[in-house]
C-alpha cells in the first residue's frame, strides 16, 4: 500500500511541475517577454528543481519538466518539430541539472547549454528564421541565462533558504 502511496505523491509532483511549467510559459507570452529576439521564459526556472529537490523527486521533477514543455509549446502553438526538439532540451538540461545537483552553483548550466546547441537549428529550419546561427546562439544562450542563470538560481536560493528542509 506504501508503494501505492509514494507512487501517486511522484505523479502528483511531476503533475504540480508541468501545470506550473504550463502557466508561467503563458505568464511570459502574456507579458511579451516569449517572442522577442532574447526569449524569456519564466518556466524554464523550474529547471533548478532536480537539482534543489530530494533525490526521490528527481524523476518526477525531470518528468514535469518534460510533460510541461511538451503541454506549453503544443498549447502556445509551436509546430511539431520545435514541440519534439525544444521538449528535448528541455528534458537534456533538467538530466544534467540532475547530474550537477551535488553543486548548485552550475546546475542552471545544462538547460542553458542544451537550449543552445538545439534550439537554433529548429528556428532556422523549422520556422525559417534567417539570422546567423552565432546570432541565434547568443539570443538563446542570452534568455536560457536570464531565466535559468538568473531566475532559476534565485528560486533555487529561495527555495533552499525559506522551505528547503520542510520538503526534504
Amino acid at each position: 500500500m506504501k508503494s501505492v502511496s509514494n507512487q501517486i505523491r511522484m505523479l502528483s509532483y511531476g503533475a504540480l511541475i508541468a501545470a506550473l511549467y504550463v502557466v508561467l510559459t503563458y505568464a511570459a507570452g502574456m507579458l511579451g517577454l516569449s517572442s522577442g529576439v532574447i526569449q524569456i521564459r519564466f518556466s524554464e526556472a523550474l529547471t533548478v528543481l532536480p537539482a534543489l529537490l530530494p533525490a526521490a523527486f528527481a524523476p518526477a521533477s525531470i518528468g514535469g519538466l518534460f510533460v510541461g514543455c511538451i503541454l506549453a509549446n503544443t498549447l502556445t502553438g509551436c509546430l511539431f518539430w520545435d514541440i519534439v526538439f525544444g521538449s528535448l532540451a528541455t528534458l537534456l538540461g533538467a538530466l544534467g541539472t540532475y547530474a550537477l545537483r551535488r553543486f548548485p552553483a552550475l546546475c542552471w548550466l545544462p538547460p542553458v547549454i542544451a537550449n543552445i546547441l538545439i534550439v537554433p537549428p529548429v528556428l532556422m529550419r523549422v520556422y525559417g528564421v534567417a539570422d546567423a546561427w552565432w546570432f541565434l546562439c547568443l539570443t538563446v544562450g542570452a534568455g536560457e541565462v536570464i531565466s535559468c542563470g538568473i531566475l532559476g538560481m534565485l528560486l533555487y536560493r529561495v527555495m533552499r533558504t525559506r522551505i528547503g528542509k520542510s520538503i526534504k
